[in-house]
């Protein structure tokens, strides 16, 4: 009679579970779309639990119909951690998030595993094992396959093979589009390095380093992996030999000779940095199965079929 009961709950709340709301933790399969069968579910359950009776980890699956208005990340990071998955010291959990109508998967990845499940490992796996079954409607496949990859990423078993192709970059966006993100991208960041180069004292090596990482990831997205290294050289050698030059005597004749028009240049870039850094300081957070009180910091990565 219980199970009766707890399959007309999950129809009923099939279809009143809104997308704009956090539903009900049901257990570590939570089919709201109502796309797996009875079959996959009582596997992918078992996978799961096996997993996390020997490691603690807490991975979740929820299938809804439709985001709504909302933002799949912020959604998914909304979920997580209200249903607070994972053990709150380790915040070991994992949501992986499907989006039917949408076409949108996400695996939100909390704290404590984000150095075994990585935002490239993340990508690799719906690329891989979701997407392509997905695009068959073979929900069954894709969900399992991803579970398993999930946990294989966790122990140290699942090696993706393009997990270190970045050559690809977004070979999913047209290429003008990419050419497009690429002068924005690099437009910020050259302001950023215009400010630096001809600042003074500690805060131009702050500005120097603070741009290091940017630098070094994400031109792989847009312009692949060979294009990004030149990128990358050029400005770390770039910057170093051109504040020398600055120092030399001939420099410092150039920077006198255009120190106004330098000094209003550099103004204006100010102006931009001061306000780009803090309009973009903010963060928002937001039956027998509970999550354990973990976490997630937004580590992780998106995608669709």
């Amino acid at each position: 009679m219980r199970k009766y009961i707890f399959v007309l709950v999950l129809l009923l709340s099939s279809l009143i579970v809104s997308a704009t709301e956090v539903p009900y933790l049901m257990g570590r399969v939570n089919d709201y779309a109502n796309i797996l069968s009875d079959q996959a579910k009582m596997k992918i359950d078992q996978l799961l639990r096996t997993h996390e009776s020997e490691t603690s980890n807490q991975i979740v699956i929820l299938t809804i119909q439709s985001l709504g208005d909302e933002v799949l990340e912020d959604y998914a990071y909304n979920v997580f951690n209200t249903w607070h998955l994972g053990q709150q010291v380790k915040d070991n959990g994992v949501l992986i998030l499907i989006s039917v109508n949408d076409k949108k998967i996400r695996i939100e990845v909390g704290y404590g595993l984000e150095g075994y499940l990585t935002d490239a490992q993340c990508s690799s796996i719906i690329r891989n094992e979701m997407a392509p079954n997905f695009r068959r409607d073979d929900y069954d496949a894709g969900v399992i396959s991803a579970v398993s990859a999930v946990i294989g990423s966790i122990e140290g078993s699942y090696k993706p093979e393009d997990i270190t192709t970045f050559d690809e970059g977004f070979e999913s966006v047209p290429f003008p589009m990419n050419i497009v993100m690429g002068i924005f991208v690099m437009s910020i960041l050259g302001i950023f390095t215009f400010v630096g180069l001809f600042s003074k004292g500690c805060s131009s090596w702050f500005l120097f380093v603070f741009l290091i990482p940017f630098y070094a990831t994400f031109p792989i997205f847009i312009f692949g992996l060979t294009i990004a290294a030149v990128i990358f050289i050029i400005y770390f050698f770039g910057f170093i030999f051109f504040k020398i030059f600055l120092g030399s005597k001939k420099g410092k004749n150039i920077l006198e000779k255009y120190s106004p028009k330098l000094a209003k240049g550099l103004a204006s870039a100010s102006t931009f940095t001061s306000k780009s850094w803090s309009s973009s300081s903010g963060w928002s957070s937001g039956g027998g199965f509970s999550g354990g009180g973990g976490s997630s910091g937004g580590g992780g990565a998106s995608g669709g079929w």
